[in-house]
């Protein structure tokens, strides 16, 4: 019998423990599968329309194609609630280009810069020094920092400026006026980076390669009557300006 089990493999007789040889053998444990990684999250990309902005006012040539590819400028938000791109008005061989702030209720309707109250008011400021946006012989360029009327005529976002602001240098840069008037704090801040139109105004600057003359808008000055002799000062020092 001995024999007989160390021919089967037995090499103990007695063992620590009883053995069950009716005992299922014990499972191995399966070796664990390693959690999946989660997924990286994409990050939406993120894209400057002030350089699409850029790029598509950099490829107009002449003042038509700047206006085209402004009205094909769908990444403004302005756009949806405009009814019009207020574009300019005058003669864009003028020597003086009036950048004003954005488009009212009476502009957004016409399509036309400053042609409510402050515009007409406008219009007789320079009509005052022989000059408008239709004189045979001193006629102005008018057009604004931003094309599209704000929701409740507020005021341009810092971002909507940003945006819009490549195809204003353009602008500025195809018509090449002999000097800028810009009206108001907005106009300022686009183009000089400065506020504070009260400090700034009937000061001369340069920006953009330009002679440039900041001026109270016409809209302050329905509201402050009192401000039109500061204007007025304005006004002589741009037609003295012109005439040196």
């Amino acid at each position: 019998m001995l024999e007989w089990q160390i021919d089967l493999g037995a090499t103990e007789a007695i063992g620590e423990v009883p053995v069950n040889r009716y005992e299922e053998p014990a499972q191995k444990p399966k070796p664990k599968t390693p959690a999946p990684e989660a997924p990286v999250a994409m990050q939406p990309l993120q894209v400057d329309f002030s350089q699409v902005a850029r790029a598509a006012a950099g490829a107009a040539q002449d003042l038509d194609a700047l206006q085209a590819a402004m009205a094909g400028f769908e990444h403004c938000e302005l756009k949806k609630g405009a009814r019009n791109l207020v574009f300019a008005d005058g003669n864009p061989e003028a020597r003086v280009m009036i950048v004003g702030e954005a488009p009212g209720v009476e502009e957004d309707r016409q399509g036309k810069p400053f042609v409510g109250a402050a515009g007409q008011l406008l219009d007789a400021m320079f009509a005052a020094i022989d000059h408008g946006r239709d004189h045979a012989d001193n006629p102005v360029y008018i057009t604004n920092i931003l094309p599209w009327r704000p929701p409740q005529n507020r005021d341009p976002k810092p971002d909507e400026i940003a945006m819009m602001l490549p195809f204003v240098e353009r602008h500025i840069e195809l018509v090449n006026p002999e000097v800028l008037v810009l009206m108001g704090n907005i106009s300022c801040s686009a183009i000089l980076g400065q506020k504070g139109i009260t400090k700034l105004r009937g000061n001369w600057m340069e920006a953009l390669g330009k002679p440039v003359l900041p001026m109270f808008h016409p809209a302050y000055l329905l509201r402050m009557p009192s401000a039109k002799r500061e204007a007025w000062a304005d006004l002589l020092s741009l037609q003295a300006r012109l005439r040196g």
